[in-house]
């Protein structure tokens, strides 16, 4: 069976209670929302109001050639 492996500090990184948390790199490799209110979710997942965010995507400037 493959499975995929996780980094430290790539993927994840261990706060001062010694849990678990994931980055928002993780997540965007993940492809998806998992609903669970992560700490750095990239996709703007409200726990509270069970919706999402909206996020407003960086604007990509051209530059004169």
């Amino acid at each position: 069976m493959y499975q995929k492996i996780i980094k430290e500090h790539e993927d994840f990184y261990y706060n001062e209670q010694g849990y678990k948390v994931f980055t928002e790199a993780y997540h965007l490799k993940r492809g998806y929302c998992c609903k669970s209110g992560c700490k750095h979710c990239p996709y703007g997942y409200d726990k509270k109001t069970d919706t999402f965010k909206k996020i407003a995507k960086p604007e990509i400037k051209k530059t004169a050639e």
